[in-house]
């Protein structure tokens, strides 16, 4: 296993921060990743996968270990549904991709979701009315005091809205090495009431959609409002969208009668966070090189050489008028690495 010194981390986070690794190393398997664990010459360990849901906002000075370990495997197969076994350095939406070529249906609403799939338990990743946790049966995790793997059923890993075990009591104990998922192979149940997927379907005069036609809307719609991190640093949407208790959206909804919303229960209603981001003049703006994205201004941005400290303090700026403006509290979606 070769470990490496002082390496930049720009092309291992979607944001772009040039943030230094004291020391760095490549995990290809199981086995390597148990190796890198027990070195005691390195008592501190970071661990980095897809780098798409976290924020550096400075040097790391640990053994960072970059998961890469590749490999999809059919488990099981009948006439109505697969299990497939995912490692945890596959990229997501590549997943998403080999599923729909097999006409397995469940991922098709989280194309192009960015990162590995390693990481999407422990943000429990969903979009447009679909999350992990409605095909997730369980993963592997590796305790990094004990290298032992341990299974994690889909109750083990107490999913909530972008919200799980290991974003909370797990947090810094597991790696995730592999997940297992359910997905149809007919009677596919296609969700297509969420967002603007309809009106995609709609544009296209598609009546009777396929698992593609529901990806290639997905896609579409996604591609207008977020920039692609290739071109753009970003980390996708950088905030949460706030949940408040029915008391809480009477008041908001009497001062506030055109905002936009989802009720999620009787007792709860959802937010969009970028609404409220906009209403604050935020959308577009641009402070050096840190900014918010002028198509959807959930997401911010590093348009060149943003330090995270900069990204950060501005997402904090947002924050805080939030806040004052609305008395809604809204959180960030994305990790931040201190």
């Amino acid at each position: 296993m070769k470990i490496l010194k002082d390496i930049s981390l720009k092309k291992y986070n979607t944001f772009g921060i040039n943030a230094h690794a004291k020391y760095f190393s490549e995990i290809n398997s199981v086995e390597n990743l148990r190796e890198a664990l027990r070195l005691k010459q390195y008592p501190t360990k970071f661990i980095i996968s897809g780098g798409s849901n976290m924020l550096i906002t400075g040097p790391i000075d640990a053994l960072v270990l970059h998961i890469n370990i590749k490999g999809i495997s059919i488990i099981e197969e009948n006439d109505n549904t697969v299990i497939l076994k995912v490692s945890a350095g596959e990229n997501w939406h590549e997943l998403v991709m080999w599923t729909i070529k097999r006409n397995y249906g469940g991922l098709e609403n989280m194309s192009l979701i960015p990162g590995n799939a390693g990481t999407a338990p422990i943000q429990n990743i969903g979009a447009y009315g679909v999350e992990l946790k409605d095909n997730f049966m369980s993963c592997e995790a590796m305790n990094i005091n004990t290298q032992e793997i341990e299974t994690f059923t889909k109750s083990d890993c107490k999913f909530g809205y972008r919200d799980s075990f290991f974003k909370n009591e797990g947090k810094g104990k597991y790696v995730i090495t592999n997940i297992t998922l359910n997905l149809t192979t007919k009677n596919h149940k296609l969700n297509t009431s969420y967002g603007a997927i309809e009106q995609e379907l709609e544009k296209g005069k598609i009546t009777n959609p396929t698992l593609q036609d529901i990806s290639n809307a997905v896609i579409t719609i996604r591609q207008s409002k977020l920039p692609d991190p290739k071109l753009l640093g970003n980390s996708g949407s950088f905030f949460k969208n706030p949940v408040i208790s029915k008391e809480e959206f009477g008041i908001f909804s009497e001062a506030h009668p055109e905002a936009p919303f989802y009720k999620i229960s009787e007792e709860a209603y959802k937010i969009p966070a970028g609404w409220l981001i906009e209403q604050c003049g935020y959308k577009g703006k641009r402070y050096g090189d840190a900014g918010v994205h002028k198509n959807q201004a959930l997401v911010l941005v590093n348009y060149n050489n943003a330090t995270g400290k900069e990204i950060l303090e501005l997402a904090n700026r947002i924050i805080s008028d939030v806040k004052d403006k609305f008395r809604i509290a809204i959180t960030p979606e994305v990790n931040i690495i201190k």
